[in-house]
């Protein structure tokens, strides 16, 4: 709790305010969020070694944006803007000036260091960052300089070492920032004075957890064959045996080939029963004239729950029902006060209100690379751990439009080709994730000398750990040439193939 919290984050709404927090514990740094409006108070109160001024949607000099009491800026303690909190910083202290930019600045940019910086201690002249905001700090506060620039800024980062206030418009949380964990850490270690430690998972305090959570109620899991929910259904079969049910709703909406996987999955390496209910009429049926994604999110997310309660009606007395719902989801759901809703997920935006069972989600507190450590940690297969993620909705949001059985097999097969190009070159493990987009865009095409008009298919292709965000890969020529011309020469109805190469930010993963 916030009471042995070494650092705040103060939570302007980022999507990676979490990450902040997140990459403290793994300099193993206790902290804790908290709301701006309560930031100056439990300042106070607590006397934090330091403070973390977060990113945020909104631009500081708009009406009703979210700030803090400019007090907090005089009371000795340590604190380190980003993005947001660095053109806030420059805001509210007398001198200072932030504006909104002609030009917006997100995914990759070159950071420069100017001049000698506590942060900067151990970081390259030259080298990669991650940006993502419109406004910048065109004038420093009072007593503050500008130490770092970039190809668009003169502000990439300032401080006022008397102060010890310190403000960069990069975010060093992202993991595609080169040398952000040693920015951090030299905030930790240099300015706040802390002691860096380590940080560790324990498989048996959340099998505990769960143990203490369910008691000697029944429980039902949620399974789709992905990482998430397999470790999921597994930690709760590692707490509470045989009074797990573990259920898998064929919706037609996942990669070709899933049910078999799972029935191996669990019945096989896990030894755990498993029900199957084929439902892929019924998921095509509801979806049938349905465009809007955020639409499509809610209806199977409700689809899924209503099939979920039937289930556990038949197998009577059961009270929970486990997802593997992780921590982007709930971000990208609008996982805090200030924070914008990029998608609803259909296992936390799209659930329905009068939900009869209770939710059990085992990692929602973890990102994906934790998620696949725990995996590790229960001795599951690498084929499982390392499997390619794929959303809730499945292939229903890789789909631009209406989802008809056509589609749905041009898109399947499409995923199928992609899938086994990557593994014969040898780059499965090595890339984070990759599939088609069937955009719902049609061109023309010439096949057997004739003209073809048909959809044109895109390919998302890219690295990342956590999700929070994520860098094309670059993949060679050659490779792409096979991708393209097994897809446009295998796949009824397609035209052409191109290839996405937008960074996240500005881009999420899915196109939907």
């Amino acid at each position: 709790m916030a009471g042995l919290s070494k650092i705040f984050v103060v939570d302007f709404g980022s999507q990676t305010a979490h990450l902040i927090a997140r990459r403290l514990k793994d300099l193993g740094i206790e902290s804790s969020l908290v709301d701006p409006d309560d930031a100056l108070k439990f300042v106070k109160k607590i006397k934090p070694k330091g403070l973390i001024l977060s990113g945020g949607p909104s631009s500081v000099y708009e009406k009703k944006a979210p700030s803090i009491n400019k007090k907090i800026f005089d009371l000795g303690i340590p604190i380190l803007g980003i993005c947001y909190g660095q053109q806030l910083t420059a805001h509210l202290l007398k001198g200072g000036k932030t504006v909104k930019d002609k030009v917006r600045e997100d995914g990759p940019a070159t950071l420069v260091i100017d001049k000698e910086c506590v942060l900067f201690e151990g970081v390259s002249a030259h080298s990669r960052v991650w940006m993502s905001h419109g406004d910048t700090v065109v004038k420093a506060p009072l007593g503050f300089e500008m130490v770092a620039h970039s190809e668009t800024i003169p502000s990439a980062a300032i401080k006022n070492d008397s102060k010890k206030i310190y403000g960069v418009q990069f975010h060093p949380e992202v993991e595609h920032t080169e040398h952000g964990t040693i920015i951090l850490r030299n905030f930790v270690e240099r300015v706040c004075k802390l002691k860096i430690g380590k940080r560790s998972i324990s498989i048996p305090t959340i099998i505990n957890s769960i143990r203490e959570i369910v008691g000697d109620e029944k429980v039902i899991a949620a399974v789709s064959g992905g990482v998430d929910s397999t470790v999921s259904a597994a930690l709760v079969a590692a707490a509470i045996g045989k009074k797990l049910n573990v259920v898998y709703a064929d919706n037609g909406l996942m990669r070709a080939g899933t049910r078999e996987e799972v029935e191996d999955i669990f019945r096989k390496k896990l030894h755990i029963d498993l029900r199957v209910i084929d439902c892929r009429r019924q998921f095509l049926a509801a979806l049938k004239g349905v465009t809007d994604p955020e639409e499509k999110r809610k209806i199977i997310g409700r689809l899924y729950i209503e099939l979920f309660e039937k289930e556990a009606k038949k197998l009577k007395d059961v009270k929970f029902l486990v997802q593997g719902t992780i921590y982007s989801d709930v971000i990208e759901s609008k996982g805090s006060k200030h924070a914008d809703k990029i998608k609803s997920h259909h296992n936390v935006g799209g659930l329905p209100e009068n939900l009869g069972l209770t939710l059990l989600e085992p990692v929602r507190d973890f990102y994906k690379d934790e998620v696949r450590l725990i995996g590790k940690k229960l001795g599951l297969p690498d084929s499982i751990i390392y499997k390619q993620p794929l959303p809730g909705p499945g292939q229903a949001i890789r789909i631009i439009g209406e989802v008809t059985k056509e589609r749905l097999d041009r898109q399947q097969k499409a995923d199928q080709i992609i899938l086994e190009e990557i593994r014969k070159a040898g780059l499965y493990r090595k890339i984070f994730q990759s599939f088609p987009v069937m955009t719902g865009v049609n061109s023309t095409a010439v096949k057997g000398d004739g003209r073809f008009y048909g959809e044109v298919v895109a390919l998302r292709i890219y690295d990342s750990s956590d999700i929070m965000s994520a860098s094309w890969s670059r993949l060679s020529y050659e490779l792409l040439q096979k991708i393209v011309s097994r897809i446009t020469n295998e796949v009824p109805g397609v035209s052409r193939v191109v290839y996405d190469i937008t960074t996240k930010p500005p881009a999420t993963m899915e196109w939907e």
